[in-house]
């Protein structure tokens, strides 16, 4: 039987299952391997292959030689991974001393939990070996949540884990929505923005900004949306997103159809507020109704096009539906999906479309063209105002006395999705191990508030404990993908580090670097400008051009960069220094002399085309001063702007 702490069924109300070292998963009981192979890429491994008998989960074991083998496994998780772990996840595991385990996603933390233990038993006798195997998982984004749901609902199945660029349960959707919002707002003054926030850049990104786009952005701000973030506009915005961040939206209109139906009706919403704002809204909404005049048919007189007789007068805004109606106008049939040519007048149906659809289309029938749902969508977050205390986030958002400053809606989607994805797990800082979690400060996804929030659950659940078993790393110049663009670094260096010192935590008490020091201003994380007072491990860089940190110059002149670089207290040894001047991404290597935790690098360069640059010099760091490892590299990064007349 699955022991529990307060029962042994999985209902809602009781909570998360708890799941022990010697317990049994209703589900996942029947473990069966597949196949065992032998492998040597990417290096030297024995894999064992399986299922769980019943169910369409699968997993992976991917045992290093005996020689290499420390006692231990990592355990990545994370909900859309299948069973197959990346070439550079096995090969850390190696370096590192550890197995790997994988599942393919979907499960939640029951079946991660199944997995690890039946590897226990796997590696146990693969290896000949009665001693005690430590575990450790990690997880990002969307299997933060598996991670954090594994270590709070369970005991001896995991020592430690390693959440990273952490969701909380009000992150999906509405962070995603927020930035839209942003968007529909703030599209046309976002280059002034990014300049400001730019180095060099005044500073105050709210210069040139009507009262409407101030508030706008002071909303978004104190949601979460990092500030520094509005240098990559395209992708905070989501520019390059054919669902404009909206992609939950789905997931709203069914779990709270009439949503579109108030914000359009009812007081308190944008829809019909009387502000400059709510104005700017209605004057943005389109809803026509347009009769199909003509309905052109391939050879097998199936419905391709459409030909209409009107279209609205304005079709700039995106997101437009459509959807289809009988020849009366009532009742609806079907959303059609789509491409409409506003020169022709021509609705081109896409492929998609199912044969009940396409057969009830005919001449006559009205296709309504709207974009009510996309404008609803993009306030949605003043209407999930968490009712759980701690979100500070969410103040501006409620009275003086506490109470939201807008309706809310019935259904609260954050937490419900978030339940979904770990299988139940909640937020309560009850750790069951030592966790160390890794945030990024330019993180538009999961923003980096989230880390700070969780600490303070695991303050409040662990009390005087916490120190002994929680660490919050922060990564400068990261975000949540990885370096998309030159102003950004690599942040595995600091994950693979941080399983490490889990690790050594769990197993012999070494006790890692300090949890990284910060301040929270208005949703924003603030970190020192010194290593010794920023903690963590991620190396600091102070960068200057002819000792400032913006310049103008003539073409010709030659600028002296100077670049000091320290490691916060045990946290290893520079190990390498790039340059890039042009701020193209295209970095060059420097001499940086003896490895040592405090180093200077020089350098000059002429500039001999007029425009404005952001020279940046990239830093590493390795805890052992090892320059050629590829694992456990810490990354960070410093930029000026240099103008050239």
């Amino acid at each position: 039987m699955t022991s529990s702490k307060k029962s042994n069924t999985l209902a809602a109300e009781d909570g998360p299952m708890w799941i022990t070292a010697d317990c049994e998963d209703p589900l996942y009981n029947r473990p069966v391997i597949d196949s065992e192979t032998d492998h040597t890429t990417p290096v030297p491994h024995h894999r064992v292959s399986g299922h769980f008998e019943g169910t369409n989960k699968k997993f992976n074991f991917y045992f290093p030689l005996k020689s290499q083998w420390k006692g231990r496994f990592f355990h990545l998780v994370y909900p859309l991974i299948d069973e197959n772990a990346t070439d550079e996840t096995i090969s850390f595991g190696v370096d590192s001393g550890a197995y790997t385990v994988q599942t393919n996603g979907g499960g939640g933390y029951r079946v991660d939990a199944a997995a690890a233990k039946f590897s226990r038993t796997v590696a146990a006798s693969y290896y000949g070996s009665s001693e005690r195997i430590y575990g450790y998982i990690y997880g990002g984004s969307g299997g933060s949540y598996q991670t954090i749901g594994a270590i709070e609902n369970t005991n001896g199945v995991w020592d430690g884990a390693v959440p990273f660029i952490p969701g909380v349960p009000t992150s999906i959707p509405n962070n995603f929505f927020a930035r839209a919002f942003a968007r529909f707002v703030l599209e046309e003054k976002v280059q002034k923005i990014a300049d400001a926030v730019s180095p060099g850049g005044s500073g105050n990104p709210y210069i040139g900004l009507n009262e409407v786009e101030r508030a706008v952005l002071e909303e978004v701000t104190k949601l979460g949306v990092p500030m520094q973030a509005w240098e990559d506009y395209t992708y905070l915005l989501g520019m390059n997103d054919p669902q404009g961040l909206l992609g939950f939206g789905g997931v709203v209109r069914t779990t709270d159809s009439n949503y579109v139906s108030d914000f359009w009706s009812k007081k308190g919403y944008l829809g019909t507020e009387q502000s400059a704002l709510g104005e700017l809204f209605r004057n943005a909404k389109i809803d026509h109704i347009a009769t199909i005049k003509k309905v052109n048919r391939n050879e097998q007189n199936e419905p391709i096009s459409l030909v209409l007789n009107s279209l609205p007068a304005d079709l700039a805004k995106n997101s437009l539906e459509y959807t289809l109606y009988t020849s009366e106008g009532t009742p609806r049939v079907e959303t059609l999906a789509g491409s409409l040519d506003p020169d022709t007048k021509v609705f081109t149906i896409g492929c998609e479309t199912p044969e009940s659809v396409l057969s009830v289309i005919d001449e006559g029938a009205k296709l309504r063209i709207d974009n009510r749902w996309y404008l609803a969508l993009l306030s949605y977050h003043r209407h999930q105002v968490p009712q759980q205390p701690g979100y500070d986030a969410w103040d501006h958002l409620r009275g003086f006395d506490g109470t939201p400053l807008y309706p809310q809606r019935t259904i609260e989607l954050g937490p419900m999705i978030s339940l979904g994805v770990s299988d139940s797990g909640t937020h309560t800082g009850m750790i069951q191990g030592k966790v160390i979690m890794v945030a990024n400060i330019i993180d538009n996804d999961a923003y980096p508030w989230h880390g700070d929030w969780y600490r303070e659950r695991v303050k409040e659940s662990l009390g005087e404990r916490c120190d002994d078993n929680f660490r919050l790393w922060y990564n400068d110049n990261a975000d949540h993908i990885g370096p998309r663009t030159a102003r950004l670094v690599q942040y595995e260096g600091i994950l693979q580090q941080a399983l490490r010192d889990c690790s050594a935590w769990a197993e012999k008490g070494v006790e890692p670097a300090q949890s990284t020091l910060y301040n929270v201003v208005n949703s924003q994380i603030k970190l020192p400008k010194k290593a010794e007072e920023r903690q963590g491990i991620q190396p600091v860089i102070d960068l200057t051009a002819n000792g400032f940190t913006r310049i103008e110059i003539t073409s010709g002149q030659i600028v002296n960069f100077e670049a000091k670089i320290q490691v916060p207290p045990k946290a290893g040894k520079v190990v390498a220094a790039e340059w890039d001047f042009l701020g193209t991404g295209d970095f060059t290597a420097s001499p940086i002399g003896n490895l040592e935790s405090v180093v200077e690098v020089k350098d000059l360069f002429t500039y001999n085309s007029p425009g404005t640059y952001f020279p940046a010099i990239r830093v590493t760091s390795h805890r052992e001063g090892d320059p050629n490892t590829p694992f456990a590299k810490i990354q960070n990064l410093d930029r000026v702007r240099v103008v050239v007349h």
